[in-house]
């Protein structure tokens, strides 16, 4: 099932570099990250990951997916963690569309969980 695939993929855009975003990632991708961060579109996304510390580990519960014909929605919470700092807990949601060379996130969004 492609669901395998994306949460595999998904798993990877925490951990992962620069050039697994360039090959998974559609070319008119936009996430939105908390302040300072904001709102960030194609090349930004990639340009944006060489200055930030990657995640040392992420895990991700409370996961779903949806989706129809070649789009699948993920949502689930995620809790990074990065050397040294305490851990990052959000909400998220992944959208991913379905094209001749595959699947590539087309939208990511990051909601930070107080508390």
């Amino acid at each position: 099932m492609a669901h395998d695939e994306l949460w595999k993929m998904e798993k990877s855009f925490w951990l992962d570099g620069p050039e697994f975003y360039g090959r998974a990632m559609a070319p008119d991708a936009r996430m939105v990250f908390p302040d300072p961060v904001g709102i960030l579109a194609g090349d930004e996304i990639v340009e944006g990951l060489k200055q930030a510390p990657r995640w040392a580990e992420v895990r991700f519960d409370e996961r779903e997916a949806t989706g129809t014909g070649d789009t699948v929605v993920l949502t689930y919470r995620a809790t990074g963690k990065r050397e040294g700092e305490a851990a990052y807990v959000a909400l998220c949601m992944s959208a991913y569309v379905k094209g001749g060379d595959g699947w590539r996130l087309l939208a990511h969004q990051q909601s930070p969980v107080s508390g």
